[in-house]
């Protein structure tokens, strides 16, 4: 079953054993997939005794997790998610736990098991795990943008430092309080006014150099294009904060391309409640945080995994 599908510029969803997918309320190129209640409190019920340290230590328990959520639906769901990632047109869902729980060992376990539907999730050396935890908070003294909170949080994609393939993305609100602001910035290449501008130029193709700061616990350099090719579409490999250009021409280039997507008019911010996550296409969306409003009390908790899918 294909649900990838758009008639009258709509994307056209599906109803299947215990989920509906439709169209995102937020972005007419998502989707947004609901699970049955009964679904969820099912897969939380069968887990219970699956810890955090099982899902880190044994390798096979995130696919076993994975196999669960297929059992309580049907193999046709762990399709449609595949095949909504895959596909150029969409590239893109949110999904929750329907306020079923508010423990963040579930929501690890949820989040696994969407992962490990469509591929296997890259050593996130941050964390030393397959998944990241962090927290955005009034006062940070980090050395990038991720936890800071006033700051705005510039578009562009995952795994630009590392040398391993980041074909996708998924982002997951574990808590939050205190919160204006702070939304999901999101773009699709496709979207972009200036795309051909950009991918036309000569420095398109340049390899840059990516370094990560410190906090990364990444000490490797690689070099990385901006723009190259799948299936005959452009994609995207960006990050303002970790690109060392060598001349004056290259920093304009890169400065004017983040200038052009910040400014687009097809930027979206995307709401995105506590319990619910978003799993893109890293290839080709763009991510990035508007900045909360000043407040002493603020907290946000979110989990980010990221890899590359089936062969």
């Amino acid at each position: 079953m294909s649900i990838v599908e758009v008639k009258g510029g709509k994307l056209v969803g599906t109803k299947g054993k215990g989920y509906t997918i439709k169209q995102h309320a937020g972005h007419q190129r998502m989707y947004h997939i609901e699970l049955e209640n009964e679904v969820i409190d099912q897969f939380l019920d069968v887990l219970q005794d699956v810890s955090d340290e099982q899902l880190e230590y044994i390798p096979y328990m995130r696919f076993i997790v994975a196999a669960k959520l297929l059992e309580l639906t049907d193999e046709a769901f762990g399709e449609a998610v595949r095949n909504i990632l895959h596909d150029r047109n969409t590239g893109g869902f949110t999904i929750g736990l329907q306020e079923r729980t508010q423990d963040p060992i579930d929501f690890v376990k949820f989040s696994t098991a969407l992962t490990h539907l469509v591929g296997t999730p890259n050593f996130d050396a941050m964390s030393g795990k397959y998944y990241a935890r962090f927290t955005v908070k009034h006062t940070d003294k980090s050395d990038s943008y991720l936890r800071q909170a006033y700051r705005l949080f510039t578009l562009h994609t995952d795994g630009t430092y590392v040398d391993e393939p980041t074909d996708w993305l998924l982002m997951m609100k574990f808590s939050e309080e205190n919160a204006i602001g702070g939304r999901s910035r999101l773009l699709h290449l496709d979207d972009w006014e200036d795309l051909d501008r950009f991918y036309k130029q000569p420095l398109a193709s340049h390899p840059f150099t990516y370094k990560a700061p410190a906090s990364k616990n990444v000490e490797q350099e690689v070099k990385r294009q901006t723009f190259y090719e799948q299936q005959n579409k452009p994609c995207i490999c960006f990050i303002d904060q970790f690109v060392f250009p060598e001349t004056i021409e290259q920093s304009k280039y890169l400065k004017d391309l983040s200038c052009s997507m910040e400014n687009s008019i097809s930027t979206v911010g995307l709401d995105l409640p506590v319990g619910n996550l978003v799993m893109l296409n890293n290839r080709f969306w763009l991510h990035g945080r508007e900045a909360f409003e000043h407040n002493t009390q603020l907290h946000r908790e979110l989990l980010r995994q990221r890899g590359r899918f089936a062969k």
